[in-house]
């Protein structure tokens, strides 16, 4: 984890989630996710930027907590897959 935070340590980390980008509401996964932030603050860092439009990253620590995030997210999407499933066969018997 380290060494993505040091590639991306003055750049925007959307390339990385690009593929689900448009599928999360950021805002609220920031409101959960990063709860003593504000969303602007998370937006920002995302982008690669401080609040000022200079350089500001997230951090090494930020980066894990990001990743923890959406792995819980992914999770629980998994899980609502996975109860979903038994009403799909019920409908097809």
């Amino acid at each position: 984890m380290k060494d993505i935070a040091n590639r991306y340590k003055n750049s925007s980390i959307i390339p990385l989630v690009d593929d689900i980008y448009d599928l999360i509401t950021w805002g609220d996964f920031a409101k959960c996710f990063f709860p003593d932030h504000s969303v602007s603050w998370f937006y920002n860092k995302m982008r690669g930027v401080d609040g000022n439009g200079g350089i500001g990253a997230f951090t090494a620590e930020e980066m894990k907590q990001l990743s923890e995030g959406l792995t819980q997210l992914a999770d629980r999407i998994k899980a609502a897959a996975e109860r979903i499933q038994p009403c799909q066969s019920a409908e097809r018997a």
